[in-house]
């Protein structure tokens, strides 16, 4: 069995929540006209996906909640719930119980759930097909449409059989199929009207850059030797600077090292220089002694040339050899006079000894008989040589301490000499490593100048300094390039350049337009084979789908056939039925019935029960070949006879082991085979209760 229960609150005359138990073979619901009870097969049409408000006897969805009484507010919202048994996985869905809820509120909002998962309306549909439920089939006879496979068209009955034999799944498929197809075709003349129209314009862009596709080779191969010569130029700089600053760096180490050791010699020389004034000062204090006693040995000098004079003029008055007095005159003055300006003390203490000797020669032999005034002389000239003798001792002490002045202050030069000369020469040597610095800092000033053109010529040419030297491997690196190869390369550049302002710049916009049509025609001409593809994929699918909805709804047919005319001889003892299907997928389908002893030309000569009759033959026909899980009807059963009831009812017990079956009805007999029955009445307060009965 497939249904255990159905539950209501809110559908039209049921405003509390009822349950019913469903869990039987045969459930019977009862009840006097206008109590309420064919709502429930309402309910279930509508729980099966109904959309016709008209179908359920109503005109809009809002007919379908409970609309209030006298005695009863209404209420805002209808919901049913049916629920299955699915342990035998009837379902595909891994639920032991499904449940399938409607629900609709007053503001037109209409909700769907399986398992209270909510769903759309067509997932709800699509998932009742796969199990050959629907609205629109046999699975629901409303109250008044018993005969519905009679009154509808050829078409509709189709549809029906199709509903009962489990093809109104691949139908929807096929309808599905059949609607991509059509919206392919559509699509796929789209596109190739759209490649039609695109194809002129592309092949004029290609034209317009074909031209310039030469220039993006020199270009490339502008940038790839731009890239490396300059890259090997900015390598070479670099390295030359970073040489340079290193040796900057060492260089400013010496110098702070040259110039701590020339601080240092300077100091030494400082305090020799601080000891060298009071050496020089005693030197300078013995220069004026001497110079000094020299002044004196100058003035006795002079007095003895004044001496001379007064000799020569007593010469007449003495008994003296006139040329020898001359002579020694002559030979005086010859003495004194480099005597005047030499500063040598021993020479003038010889030169005073010879002038002495010659005055005593020339005075000695007078002085047996000397005169008063020779006497005088004799004794002035004592006087002198006297003094001179002093001067001598004086001089020879000066001498002597100016000598060990002399060499003190020899001393003094030779450890300033020595001082002097280790600071010029850690002079020369700081001044040497300054004028190597100065050097290095022309040579990094030039190199830094170099840079900076460098730079500048690159931002003149539009090249970025951070993607040189990035060389290809066919490309030569420049870093360590000779002037014939850098001549070459400044050439062949200077070429590319010439040739590349020739052919123009690119018209980018047109580049690109260019690019994205022929990207969009690849795109639709891929678009076409796909479309193709599935036009040829869906043509297959409905044809397949075709040949199994024509293949089982034919061979199903023959045995309907069989099984009408089976039920037309027991109900009415004798007579056939058939149904007629032309040989064309989409016709509809006619009914052809004989009876016994009446001729019958057609459907409308039948009288009301036995269109009812052949009605319930036709019905137990269609589900004789594919038993659906369970039926609800609702009075099929009002026109019957108490013979044909009783007919009816055996018939629904044969059926039952196999479908279930859920039965509004008056007639007593068919109560008699009914497991339960549920009794609807109408309350005081207008609203429907439901009464059940379990039949032993």
């Amino acid at each position: 069995m497939l249904l255990n229960r159905l539950e209501l609150q809110g559908f039209k005359s049921f405003p509390d929540k009822i349950s019913l138990d469903l869990g039987h073979r045969i459930t019977a619901v009862v009840g006097p006209n206008g109590s309420g009870k064919s709502n429930i097969t309402d309910s279930i049409r509508w729980l099966l996906g109904e959309r016709d408000a008209r179908n359920l006897r109503g005109g809009k969805g809002e007919d379908l909640i409970f609309a209030g009484t006298e005695h009863r507010s209404r209420v805002g919202l209808a919901q049913a719930t049916i629920y299955f048994d699915n342990s035998s996985s009837f379902f595909p869905l891994d639920f032991k119980e499904i449940s399938i809820s409607r629900r609709v509120s007053r503001d037109g909002e209409s909700r769907f759930f399986i398992n209270k998962a909510e769903v759309r309306l067509k997932d709800l549909i699509d998932a009742l097909a796969k199990v050959k439920l629907g609205a629109r089939g046999l699975t629901v006879i409303n109250q008044g449409e018993n005969d519905a496979f009679l009154k509808a068209s050829p078409i509709e009955r189709r549809a029906m059989i199709e509903e009962i034999l489990g093809l109104k799944e691949y139908q929807l498929k096929k309808a599905d199929g059949i609607k991509r197809l059509e919206t392919t075709i559509f699509n796929l003349e789209k596109v190739k009207a759209l490649i039609e129209e695109l194809e002129p314009h592309l092949r004029s862009l290609k034209r317009q850059v074909v031209r310039y596709q030469g220039r993006e080779i020199l270009a490339a191969e502008l940038r790839e030797l731009e890239n490396n010569f300059y890259g090997g130029r900015l390598e070479r700089l670099d390295k030359e600077l970073g040489e340079l600053r290193k040796k900057e760096e060492k260089l400013k180490l010496s110098i702070s090292k040259q110039e701590s050791a020339l601080k240092r010699v300077e100091s030494e020389f400082e305090k020799v220089s601080d000891s060298e004034p009071q050496s020089l000062k005693e030197l300078k204090q013995l220069q004026i002694e001497r110079e000094k006693l020299l002044s004196d040995r100058s003035t006795l000098a002079r007095e003895a040339g004044k001496l001379e004079a007064k000799v020569e003029f007593q010469e007449e008055n003495r008994d003296l050899n006139a040329l020898e007095l001359r002579k020694t005159v002559e030979e005086i003055r010859g003495i004194v006079r480099p005597l005047l300006h030499e500063e040598e003390i021993s020479l003038v203490k010889s030169g005073l000894k010879r002038i002495s000797g010659l005055v005593e020669k020339l005075f000695t032999p007078r002085l047996r008989h000397p005169s008063t005034d020779g006497g005088g002389l004799q004794e002035t000239y004592m006087k002198h040589k006297a003094k001179l003798d002093s001067i001598d001792k004086e001089l020879k002490v000066v001498t002597e301490k100016e000598n060990k002045g002399r060499e003190l202050l020899e001393g003094f030069n030779q450890s300033f000499r020595k001082a002097h000369e280790l600071v010029e020469i850690e002079r020369k040597d700081l001044e040497k490593l300054r004028d190597e610095e100065n050097h290095i800092l022309l040579a990094k000033e030039r190199a830094e100048t170099r840079l900076t053109g460098l730079k500048e010529e690159l931002t003149q040419i539009g090249l970025a300094i951070e993607k040189l030297g990035q060389t290809g491997e066919s490309a030569p690196s420049f870093a360590k390039a000779s002037e014939g190869e850098e001549e070459d390369v400044l050439k062949r550049m200077f070429k590319l350049r010439s040739d590349l302002a020739g052919i123009g710049e690119v018209d980018e916009a047109l580049v690109k337009e260019a690019a994205e049509t022929e990207k969009r025609y690849n795109f639709l001409t891929r678009e076409v084979a796909d479309l193709e593809k599935a036009v040829s994929d869906l043509k297959s699918l409905v044809q397949e789908l075709d040949q199994k909805i024509y293949g089982e709804f034919y061979s199903a047919v023959k045995t309907i056939n069989e099984e009408f005319t089976k039920y037309i001889r027991l109900i009415f003892n004798g007579g056939k039925a058939r149904l007629i299907v032309p040989d064309n997928d989409d016709a509809g389908i006619d009914i052809e019935v004989s009876l016994p002893k009446k001729k019958i030309k057609g459907l409308e000569m039948l009288s009301g029960g036995e269109r009812s009759l052949v009605s319930i033959a036709a019905l137990f026909a269609l589900i004789s070949v594919s038993p659906p899980p369970f039926l609800v009807l609702d009075e099929v059963d009002a026109a019957l006879d108490e013979n044909n009831a009783r007919r009816f009812s055996q018939i629904l017990k044969d059926f039952s082991p196999k479908t279930q079956f859920v039965i509004v009805t008056h007639n007593r007999v068919t109560m008699e085979v009914a497991d339960v029955l549920y009794g609807v009445t109408m309350s005081p307060d207008g609203t429907s209760k439901i009464v059940s009965l379990k039949l032993a």
